[in-house]
Order: C-alpha cells, then structure tokens, then sequence
C-alpha cells in the first residue's frame, strides 16, 4: 500500500482528489492535511509528520493563489509556494520517497502565440508567478524524484472559482463586460486530479508536464459557454479589452499549455473543455 499525503486538501484540487482517492483504496492509503492539520510552512513538523506516517508520495496543493494580494503580500506568497514545498520535497526524498507539485501557466510571460511545451523558456511577470516558479525549482532539485503539473484556468465544484462567480452574477445582472483577450484552456479541477492520481498510483515518472483540458478559448467565450450550459439565458454578455478591466497582478494574454508530454506518458485522453464544464455545471 502506497502511503500518500495530499496537502491543501479543502482548496478545489485537494477537495476534488478526496472524492476520487476511494477508487484507489486497494492500493493506497491517504493523509488528508490543511493548515490545521499541518503547518507546511514549519519544517520540523513537515519531516516528523512524514516520517512517523511513513511517506511515499507527496501531493501537494497547497499554495498562495490570491494573484492580486500577493503583489503586495510577497513574504506570504513565497513561503507557501517557494518555501514550504521545498520542506516537503527534502522531507520525502529523506524516507525515499516522491512528490508531485501543482504549479501554473503564470510562469510564462503570456507573449507566445503558439502553445507552451514544458522546455519553453519561462519569463514570470508578477509575484505570484515568481514564487510558484521557485517552488518548483526547489522541488525538483530536493527531491530527485519528483513531478511538477502545471495547470490553468481551473475551477471546480469546490471553493470560489470563474465559473461559479459566472453563474452568479449571469443570475444578478442583466449584462457583463469579460474580457476576449486573454486566450487560454480552462481546466475542470476534477480531471487533474484524476491524472494525477492515476500517475501516483502507476508510478511517477519525474520531469515537468503540463495539463488542461483540450481546446482553446477567451474569458468571454468561456463565459458565453458558461451561461449557456447553465440555462442563463436573460445576461448580455459583451467582450471588453484587458485594460478595460485594470487589475494589479498583470494577466498573461496567452495560456496556452502543451500537453503531449503528460498524454504520452500516462496513455491518458483528455476532455475538450467544453465537455469538462458541462460535466461540472451538472455536478453543481
């Protein structure tokens, strides 16, 4: 039995890897941990815990994901998403063990205009970019073994998210401004997880890889998409630039995420977006 422990478990990743892990408990056992739980930020706490639980895999998806606040809330920011995942990489390359870390499209600098591949140069342009960049340099380097997804876009049925905070004001107001350019591929927190854990319980094969869901989109279409699945019919939904919609962490324009790398070496296919999201308003 595999033994792994699964941090930030009431965020919408945690949250969607809890109600997947009963379909692996022939095979694994699992350590559901939060702050209260467990302080990864403290180091001493993070090696007693995984070596008195004995663990083989780390999955971590706790971070600091407030992309404005963190601009000027930096010291946070990066002990969450530098900091503390390089103290759960030592502490379960010290047992012998693997880990697998969560990061995000926001180490681009969003100016390409072709997809991502996992080599590509990184060029992060706010805070909370930078420190997630980190985190994952300090992973792969503490833990030999280790994996980093990066992912874009995502939403689930857990938490606040775009999709949610859509479907509300859709029902609020009569119309919404959202902006069409900013292009990227939204990502159902739900078929993450399922990858993911589907790669802790084959094996994790170390390196960098990218996931979405398939196809591409703006804001505004993947509002338009939202409001329709939804039945929303009575919101006017109109496309608005990006400095129409000022905001103090700077968005990447471009998301797009490459992801041939984690098809071919998990055999896995992935639902096109749309697909995803009905699957999740449906859930909702």
């Amino acid at each position: 039995m595999k033994k792994i422990l699964v941090t930030g478990c009431r965020g919408q990743l945690g949250n969607e890897i809890q109600t997947l892990a009963p379909e692996y408990e022939d095979s694994c056992t699992f350590f559901f941990t939060d702050r209260e739980e467990l302080d990864i930020t403290d180091r001493e706490a993070v090696f007693n815990f995984v070596e008195t639980n004995g663990i083989d895999i780390i999955i971590n998806c706790a971070a600091y994901t407030a992309v404005d606040k963190a601009e000027t809330d930096e010291a946070l920011a990066d002990l969450l998403n530098h900091v503390a995942p390089g103290y759960l990489a030592e502490a379960v390359e010290s047992v012998g063990g693997t880990m697998i870390q969560v990061s995000t499209d926001y180490v681009f600098d969003g100016k390409a205009c072709q997809p991502y591949e996992e080599d590509s140069p990184t060029n992060p342009q706010t805070v909370y970019g930078r420190t997630k960049l980190l985190g994952e340099e300090s992973v792969i380097r503490s833990c030999a073994g280790s994996m980093v997804v990066r992912t874009a876009w995502l939403y689930s049925t857990f938490g606040n998210n775009f999709v949610k905070t859509m479907m509300r004001l859709g029902k609020e107001r009569d119309s919404l401004g959202v902006v069409f350019d900013q292009v990227g591929s939204p990502t159902y927190a739900r078929d993450l997880a399922a990858v993911i854990l589907k790669a802790a319980d084959q094996g994790v094969v170390p390196g960098v890889y990218h996931y979405t869901n398939e196809g591409v989109c703006s804001w505004y279409d993947f509002t338009c998409a939202i409001h329709r699945l939804a039945g929303i019919d009575h919101c006017k939904v109109s496309p608005i630039h990006t400095d129409e919609y000022p905001v103090p962490a700077p968005r990447p324009h471009y998301s797009v995420l490459d992801k041939t790398k984690i098809k071919r070496t998990y055999g896995i296919d992935i639902p096109h977006w749309e697909d995803a999201l009905r699957a999740c308003i449906k859930a909702l």
